[in-house]
């Protein structure tokens, strides 16, 4: 069933290419609710989550002729999604703190028991969407957006150190977000 899907939406991003507009609406609704999805997951705001949204189907389908399939539609459309939320987050002047400047006691052998509580989801969102930006951001990529810690780096412009200590301290600090609402 599988192959199916995938051929049906390779067949669609073809029409696309030539014109066919019932071709884009398939594509938009396919694959809307994931996109603003991750980008409200980056940009932690729904009106900028939308805007962001159109702007990255706009450019993909408006540069749909330079897609080569090297990928699957909705990857490429992510990266699209991912970096366009990046890039508003960057214009607000919200950075990610270069680690390679700060001393750190951090070590990734620090052991963290992540499966010590039980938290309900809507509190673990809560939590996550309270993070600064910039751990919120590297948090997202990695753990809800399957970035490796390279693709992190890269995509972010920071330093592969700086990718892992941000998201250490990302994850120590949602951690610590959540044990402090099991303890009130």
């Amino acid at each position: 069933m599988e192959l199916i899907q995938t051929v049906y939406y390779d067949e669609l991003v073809e029409r696309c290419k030539k014109g066919d507009t019932s071709s884009y609406r398939d594509l938009y609704n396919k694959y809307a609710k994931a996109m603003y999805n991750t980008s409200l997951r980056i940009v932690n705001n729904t009106a900028e989550a939308e805007d962001i949204l159109q702007e990255a189907f706009i450019d993909a389908f408006k540069h749909i002729g330079n897609f080569e399939g090297r990928s699957s539609f909705g990857a490429w459309l992510k990266r699209i999604v991912v970096n366009k939320s990046i890039n508003s987050i960057k214009r607000k002047k919200i950075n990610v703190l270069d680690i390679d400047t700060v001393h750190t006691d951090l070590s990734d052998d620090e052991p963290i028991n992540e499966m010590e509580f039980e938290f309900k989801v809507d509190e673990v969102k809560k939590a996550i969407n309270e993070l600064p930006a910039g751990y919120r951001t590297v948090l997202s990529l990695y753990l809800l957006e399957d970035y490796s810690h390279e693709e992190v780096a890269t995509t972010l412009n920071i330093s592969h150190s700086t990718a892992r200590t941000q998201y250490m301290r990302a994850k120590q600090k949602l951690l610590q977000q959540l044990k402090s609402r099991v303890e009130v």
